[in-house]
C-alpha cells in the first residue's frame, strides 16, 4: 500500500525502506500507483475472511477503510483459503489467524516494543501465518497477555476474549447481586468510542450509562487505589525499618507481574504483595460490603471494567479467592463496555453526569493517577512522606515522576532516608531496568513497573487508534495530561486522607497490613516457565 514513483525507477517502489538521497523526484498519485495499490488490496482480500458485519472491528478496520478509499466494489480474483482454527487458549486474548493480513505490526509490537517475542512469522510463503512457535497456543508460551498485539492489529485478527455475555447473564439474573467498579484509566478513554476526542474526561456519563445498563451498585477501582496506597506505603515502610528484600516493586499491572514471573522469578520476593486495586475492592465487597448488606458472598458478582487485557487472566488467578469465591467474577475491557452501552441503545454523549455509589466509589486524586505511568509511585509518595516526616507535603505534584521517558529516576528526602525511587513502563524497559539492578549497576528502594508503554493509559483493552492518528498524536500523552487533569479536579488529593478508607480500617481491617488486612488484600505469585 506505500507503493510510490521513483524518477529514474521503472518499478514501484515501497516508500517505508527505499533509501532516501538528495534530489530524488517521488509521486505517490499516479495512475499507475493506484492501480497497483488497488490490485494488491484485492490480492489480500481475495483469501481473507470477509465476515465483517460480525467482526468486532467492523468500522474501526484499516483494511475495511482501504477499501472505500482506494474503491474496491468487487474482487476480481477468488484466492485460495486455508481455514485455520482459532486460538481462545488465552483469557484474555483470541487469535484469529482467518483474518490476518501479515503485516506483522503485531509481532513488531510485541517483540521491539514489549521485549517478549510470544508470537512471530512461522511457515512460508502461502502457509505463513503469525502464531507461537512449534504450534503452540498463546497460553503455552510467555504471552503476558497484555494486548499490545491487539492495539497493533489493523483488522480484527487479535481481539480480546468476550466477556459481555456472561455479564449480561449475570445482569438478568434475579438472584445475583450485580456490582461494577471501573478502573481510572477509562474514564479518560471510554469517550472516543463515541466519537469524543481523545483524553475526554467522561466519569460522570460512565457511571450513569453503567446504571442504565441494570448494574445494582457502581463503584470506582480508585476506592481500591487508595487502600493499595496504604497496604502498600505500610508494606514499603515496614521493609525499609525491618530489613525487608529491596527494591520493593509495585504489583498493581498483571502483565508485568506474569512477565516477572516467567523472566525474572529471582525478583518475586521483591514484588509488594499487594493485589491490584481492583482485586482488593472485590476481595471487600464479597466480606465487608457482603456482611454489611446481609448479603450471601456467593449472590455476589463483580465486573471490573478494565483498560486492560491481562486483568481477564488475573481475575482467574487462584491465589485471588480471599473469601472462597473469585474476587472478581468478570473483566470487561473499555471497548467491550463501550460496546454493551451500544448494545443497550444508550445514548452516552448526552447523559447528564452522576455520582458513583458510596463508599466504594468515594476517592482521591492521588488514586485516579495510577491510570498513568509514574502515578503509582506519586500517589505512594504523597502518603509515605507525610506518615514519615510527619509534615504536611506542600507540592504534592511529583512532577520527577512524570512524563514518558522509558525510565526515570528520583530521590525522596524522608528525613532519615533518602528513599531512591525507579518509575519504568512497558516489559522492555523492565527488563531493562531489571538486568541493571542484577549487574550491580543500580540500587534502588522502591520501583513502580506498569507492563503497558505508558501505562494504563495506553492497556491493551483500551479503544483502538487507527494508525494514521498515531502518527498525528500522541495519545498517551492526551490521555495523561485528562488523568492529571482529573487529580487536580478533586476535594481530597492524598490517599491516607479518604474518609471512607478510613472508616473501612476503623470499622473493619483494624489498621493496613493488619492480620486480617493480608487475608483479604495480599497475594503471592508463581514461577513460570520461560518459554
Amino acid at each position: 500500500m506505500c507503493l510510490v514513483e521513483v524518477k529514474g525507477n521503472r518499478s514501484l517502489q515501497a516508500s517505508c525502506v527505499f533509501p532516501v538521497d538528495n534530489g530524488m523526484e517521488i509521486s505517490t498519485n499516479t495512475p499507475k500507483i493506484r492501480k497497483a495499490r488497488k490490485a494488491n488490496l484485492e490480492l489480500i482480500l481475495s483469501n481473507h475472511d470477509r465476515s465483517c458485519l460480525t467482526c468486532v472491528r467492523s468500522h474501526n478496520c484499516e483494511l475495511q477503510e482501504l477499501a472505500v478509499t482506494l474503491g474496491v466494489d468487487e474482487l476480481p480474483y477468488e484466492g485460495e483459503t486455508i481455514d485455520y482454527p482459532l486460538d481462545t487458549s488465552s483469557p484474555s486474548i483470541v487469535r484469529d489467524p482467518n483474518k490476518c493480513i501479515l503485516c506483522r505490526r503485531c509481532v513488531a509490537a510485541c517483540r521491539q516494543v514489549q521485549g517478549i517475542g510470544a508470537i512471530t512469522a512461522v511457515e512460508r510463503g502461502f502457509k505463513t501465518i503469525v502464531a507461537p512457535i512449534f504450534d503452540k497456543d498463546l497460553d503455552e508460551v510467555n504471552c503476558v497477555n497484555c494486548g499490545q498485539c491487539i492495539i497493533a492489529c489493523p483488522v480484527g485478527a487479535l481481539r480480546e476474549k468476550d466477556d459481555i455475555d456472561k455479564v449480561w447473564d449475570a445482569i438478568g439474573n434475579p438472584d445475583l447481586h450485580v456490582i461494577v467498579q471501573t478502573a481510572p484509566a477509562v474514564r479518560v478513554a471510554l469517550g472516543e468510542e463515541f466519537g469524543m476526542p481523545i483524553g475526554t474526561r467522561v466519569t460522570g456519563k460512565m457511571v450513569a450509562a453503567l446504571r442504565r445498563l441494570g448494574f445494582d451498585k457502581v463503584f470506582d477501582t480508585d476506592f481500591g487505589a487508595d487502600l493499595t496506597i496504604m497496604e502498600e506505603g505500610t508494606e514499603l515502610l515496614n521493609r525499609l525499618k525491618q530489613g525487608g528484600k529491596l527494591p520493593m516493586i509495585t504489583s498493581c499491572s498483571p502483565g508485568w507481574i506474569k512477565y516477572c514471573e516467567h523472566n525474572y522469578p529471582d525478583f518475586l520476593d521483591n514484588l509488594s504483595t499487594c493485589k491490584s486495586p481492583h482485586e482488593m475492592v472485590g476481595a471487600i465487597i464479597k466480606s465487608y460490603y457482603a456482611e454489611k448488606n446481609n448479603i450471601d458472598p456467593k449472590n455476589i458478582f463483580v465486573v471490573s471494567v478494565m483498560p486492560c487485557t491481562a486483568k481477564k487472566f488475573e481475575a482467574e488467578r487462584p491465589e485471588l479467592a480471599a473469601t472462597g469465591y473469585q474476587d472478581v467474577d468478570a473483566v470487561l475491557t473499555t471497548r467491550e463496555l463501550a460496546r454493551m452501552i451500544k448494545q443497550a441503545n444508550v445514548d452516552f454523549v448526552d447523559l447528564e453526569d452522576e455520582a458513583f455509589d458510596p463508599i466504594f466509589g468515594d476517592s482521591t486524586g492521588a488514586a485516579v493517577i495510577f491510570g498513568a505511568t509514574g502515578g503509582v509511585m506519586e500517589a505512594a509518595l504523597r502518603t509515605v512522606y507525610e506518615v514519615v516526616t510527619g509534615t504536611t507535603l506542600e507540592n504534592i505534584d511529583i512532577k520527577e515522576a512524570r512524563g514518558l521517558e522509558g525510565i526515570k529516576e528520583l530521590e525522596v528526602d524522608l528525613g532519615d532516608i533518602t528513599v531512591k525511587a525507579a518509575i519504568a513502563h512497558g516489559t522492555a524497559n523492565a527488563k531493562t531496568l531489571l538486568d541493571q539492578i542484577r549487574r550491580g549497576e543500580k540500587e534502588y528502594h522502591f520501583i513502580e513497573i506498569m507492563g503497558c508503554p505508558g501505562g494504563c493509559i495506553t492497556g491493551g483493552g483500551q479503544p483502538i487508534v487507527p494508525a494514521q492518528e498515531r502518527m498525528d498524536k500522541d495519545i498517551r500523552a492526551l490521555r495523561a495530561s485528562a488523568i492529571y487533569d482529573e487529580d487536580k479536579s478533586m476535594d481530597i488529593r492524598k490517599s491516607h486522607e479518604n474518609p471512607s478508607v478510613q472508616k473501612l480500617y476503623e470499622e473493619y481491617l483494624g489498621e493496613p497490613n493488619s492480620e486480617l488486612a493480608h487475608s483479604l488484600l495480599h497475594t503471592h505469585y508463581t514461577v513460570r516457565s520461560k518459554y
